[in-house]
């Protein structure tokens, strides 16, 4: 899924990278910071909400938008853990793509208007 996601957002033009298994989640983020982080909830070894209440308290990155996905709809733990966006799988390309342009779009985060 992590590959079909990568390519996808590369045809759209965005740069992608991916999580390194051996990398720490913050430390690789404070190093790539991305302008977008697209989690799922249930990660091999982690749990998402744990990463993302992680991200969220971390004064370097807590401006970064978070869109969150799972089969399951746990969108208010999401919401209340400071994601900006949530989406239930399965979800199409169109909603993927739509949904990351408008976070992107935000307030305040690094893409849009302050």
């Amino acid at each position: 899924m992590v590959s079909l996601l990568h390519t996808l957002l590369q045809l759209d033009g965005f740069e992608v990278l991916s999580g390194q298994p051996n990398v720490p989640f913050l430390e690789s983020a404070r190093a790539s910071r991305p302008d977008l982080i697209l989690m799922d909830v249930f990660l091999r070894g982690t749990d998402g909400l744990d990463l993302l209440s992680q991200l969220k308290s971390d004064p370097e990155m807590s401006g970064t938008p978070v869109v969150m996905c799972s089969g399951m709809d746990v969108s208010d733990q999401c919401n209340d853990r400071g994601a900006q966006a949530f989406l239930l799988k399965p979800y199409s390309p169109d909603h993927l793509l739509t949904t990351i342009q408008a976070c992107l779009a935000m307030p305040g985060s690094p893409k849009g208007q302050s």
